[in-house]
């Protein structure tokens, strides 16, 4: 016992029995409860991960937007990593918030996956390592770090009601070795419990909460639930300590009367509260305890651009890149003028201003002539009207009125927004107690012509314009999942023609469908418009045009919101709409194409092998378009590596089922996922894991390895930079045991270093290589003596040379 402990125990033991279960479940969607007779105050948590909300979701309070995670782990940068939590702590400090709920990461185990955009990657290593540097910079900033969803929670379809079913092995050596390092070596001071069932046993009641999570690693901080994945009392027997959101819940008086009844014995209550209050302790909200202080700070903005840019992975570059000072550029497609900056769901923050890609490549090359093309619609579902293009009809100012009206249409409650997306998750709005809401504003459409105007909500509507309705509808969720409905509506809209410079007054009446459970007091809403019926082969004719008559071509292309986003799995990997006609047909018109991807997650590329240059950029910020800019002219170098395998078609994908089948997902493949499960099967994709091309070139020599010593090897090797820039490399060492008496891997992950080196510079460097790593789980963890042998090289595919080590 510690001083901490012993004055943790005496605070625990001032409080009664209904003081210490009222702590155990959050006060209301965001907050937990205070207790002022012992200096504690609320704790405030917040959605990112990449980025901090906030109590509320408004854009009248912004957030810094950086990039997605899996934009963060192809730079395969633990130091960027670190940064990257650091900032995410300021941010969260200047938003008044205590903990961020993140990282996530579970795993890529298919490219179906709805929410991959915001884990990490389809190799639990890599997780484990990124994700511990995460953990790290946010917390030594003093804000707690919340490794999610623990566990197996690797798909959207019926994540509330699934049951994964897997083998001990691939829990232990894949799934539960993702979030392993974060808490055995960061001392994460949160776990986030899942939604789904693993092997017969929901999350919040499942032994894995006490073994290993406490018992072998270590934990001692809070296990908070999933927003409404605490489902019983049984719950609270298990090593559950938190349940959000609050104030109701299954725990309250039941569990006080299951204590006083002697169903669960007090201690159990006590450690969860002694739990909550040394997280207090650790954040600064409980008096007596000194906080953990921040250790580092710098600019949010400037650190997106960089890690926009180092998280870029050059596909290939037929010498195209970078550009040498072109006259004239074709800037092409939707993302291109309307970027996702990160995907959809809980995670989204409100970022001030976004860089689109066409600003950065005006920004770029001021000297050139560049023209923009559509090219393709990729939007499905409503985009929020141009703020710059409301006006409040009350104050005359930016933005729209909304008010919230009670049965009787009494006023209940007003505000002034500046935008059409409107969020109600927390915060003071009635939501409970209206009846309607209304939303008006005098508009004056940025693009006139054809177009459609309505609301994305679920519940009854009707759309004005100038007084003449356009639309009345009730609108149904779609399938059972609340946080689809909640966060992505279905959306009802009617034809409308707006003129050139003319304002309409734009007023939409809505009355919602109330949702159960967690959600009872929550809405969402967004006004916008669609885009009206066009002629697709002339938008792609005019793209053409633009790109023959210009000396360089620049094609966005990408998912949109119904794609990527919480809630669903993807259906396939296609590009949405015609963008695969667009970008064939520009690279027919101009072969000096780039064509630049903004996915989240793997799409699939049918006319690769013909552009001079693809980069991909996931979901890269709020400074997406300067990061573009910066690779473009060369300025930064795309600084990637794949951290999960794209594929060349989808039949080829060996681990592909995301669909319950009887309530139920087996994870037959066990621990062969990823690029493991694509050498397995010998098939070549697209991109291997670990790709990732530079502007300079590097050889790796000199290989050396040392015996373990403390459970640790190194890899020793020289990295030389070939070329004529300075640039970056990531060295991957992976591991393979071909006579071994276990079923491994043909190779797996076992370390990886980034190198940066001037043009002409040799670098030596060290891959440390862990014990534990080679070894392989049978009722505990088993070590198969002899030797390993070590392929060292620049991708799962792409081997430079190999050696052996001897082991165990």
């Amino acid at each position: 016992m510690t001083a901490t402990d012993d004055h943790l125990d005496d605070l625990v033991g001032k409080l009664g029995l209904e003081d210490k279960v009222r702590l155990l479940t959050g006060r209301d969607f965001w907050t937990t409860w205070p207790i002022e007779e012992i200096g504690l105050r609320r704790m405030i948590v917040s959605d990112g991960p990449s980025g901090v909300r906030g109590e509320v979701w408004d854009e009248r309070s912004p957030s810094l937007n950086l990039p997605s995670a899996t934009s963060l782990s192809s730079t395969w940068d633990t130091s960027i990593a670190a940064r990257y939590g650091a900032i995410a702590a300021v941010e969260a400090r200047r938003k008044g918030v205590d903990v961020v709920l993140g990282p996530t990461i579970n795993l890529h185990r298919s490219p179906l996956g709805g929410r991959h955009f915001e884990a990490f990657s389809e190799d639990p290593l890599l997780t484990a390592r990124l994700a511990a540097s995460y953990v790290r910079g946010l917390q030594d900033n003093g804000v707690g770090a919340t490794p999610k969803h623990y566990v197996a929670n690797d798909f959207e379809t019926d994540r509330f009601t699934v049951d994964v079913r897997l083998s001990e092995r691939a829990l232990r050596e894949v799934y539960l070795r993702a979030f392993e390092d974060a808490v055995v070596q960061e001392r994460a001071w949160l776990v986030m419990s899942a939604y789904n069932s693993i092997n017969g046993a929901t999350a919040t009641e499942n032994e894995l909460l006490e073994t290993p999570l406490n018992s072998e690693w270590g934990f001692d901080g809070v296990v908070i639930s999933d927003w409404t994945a605490v489902r019983s009392l049984r719950s609270a027997e298990h090593s559950q300590d938190l349940v959000m959101p609050g104030p109701e819940g299954p725990w309250g008086e039941a569990l006080v009367e299951a204590v006083r009844g002697g169903v669960i014995v007090e201690a159990v209550v006590d450690r969860k509260v002694r739990r909550i209050l040394r997280l207090a302790a650790r954040v600064g909200a409980l008096e007596g305890f000194e906080p953990v202080r921040p250790v580092r700070s710098e600019d949010g903005v400037a650190f997106a651009r960089e890690a926009a840019a180092e998280g870029s992975v050059l596909l290939a570059n037929d010498g195209v890149l970078p550009l040498s000072d072109p006259a004239r550029i074709a800037v092409i497609g939707h993302n291109a003028l309307h970027a996702r900056t990160q995907g959809g769901g809980s995670a989204t923050v409100l970022p001030e201003r976004v860089v689109s890609p066409l600003e950065g490549v005006r920004a770029a090359f001021p000297g050139a002539e560049v023209s923009y093309s559509l090219g393709a619609i990729v939007q499905e579902g409503l985009a929020e009207l141009d703020r710059d293009a409301m006006r409040n009809p009350v104050t005359g100012e930016p933005g729209a009125r909304v008010e919230m009206l009670d049965a009787e249409g009494a006023l209940l409650f007003t505000e002034d927004r500046l935008a059409s997306g409107l969020v109600y998750f927390g915060g003071d709005a009635p939501i409970g107690e209206l009846a309607t809401l209304v939303f008006e504003t005098d508009y004056t459409p940025t693009n006139p012509g054809p177009q459609r105007i309505g609301f994305a909500s679920v519940g009854t509507g009707r759309v004005l314009v100038d007084g003449e309705l356009l639309a009345e509808h009730t609108t149904e969720a779609v399938g059972t999942d609340l946080g689809a409905a909640f966060l992505s509506p279905p959306a009802v809209s009617a034809p409308v023609h707006f003129r050139s410079g003319r304002s309409v007054r734009l007023r939409v009446e809505f009355s919602p469908q109330r949702m159960g459970g967690g959600l009872s007091n929550a809405l969402s809403i967004t006004i916008g418009t669609e885009p009206a019926d066009v002629d697709a082969d002339e938008l792609i004719a005019e793209a053409s045009r633009a790109a023959a008559e210009a000396d360089a071509a620049v094609v966005v292309v990408g998912t949109n919101s119904r794609v990527e986003s919480e809630g669903y799995d993807r259906t396939d990997l296609s590009l949405p709409g015609r963008q695969d006609d667009l970008v064939r047909a520009v690279l027919t018109a101009n072969p000096r194409t780039i064509v630049l991807v903004n996915a989240g997650a793997p799409v699939l590329l049918p006319w690769r092998e013909h552009a001079a240059a693809i980069v991909l950029n996931y979901f890269a910020g709020q400074a997406y378009g300067s990061a573009v800019g910066d690779i473009l002219t060369g300025a930064r170098e795309p600084g990637g590596r794949l951290p999960t395998t794209w594929p060349a078609a989808i039949d080829d994908v060996p681990v592909l089922n995301v669909t319950p089948m009887n309530g139920a997902l087996a994870y037959d493949e066990d621990v062969h996922i990823g690029y493991r499960a694509w050498l397995r099967a010998g098939t070549t994709p697209a991109y291997p894991f670990g790709h990732g091309l530079g502007y300079t070139t590097w050889d790796l020599t000199d290989v050396t390895t040392t015996d373990f010593t403390d459970g640790i090897a190194t890899v020793g090797l020289t990295a030389h930079n070939t070329g004529n820039r300075a640039g970056k490399h990531v060295v991957q060492v992976y591991a393979s045991r071909p006579d071994s008496a276990v079923d491994r891997p043909v190779r797996w992950l076992v370390g990886f270093a980034t190198v940066r080196a001037q043009a002409g510079e040799a670098v030596k460097t060290r891959v440390p290589v862990h014990e534990r790593d080679l070894a392989h789980w049978d009722d505990g963890w088993k070590h198969e003596p002899g030797e390993y042998t070590l392929h060292i090289g620049s991708s799962a595919l792409d081997i430079s040379t190999t050696t052996s080590l001897r082991a165990f």
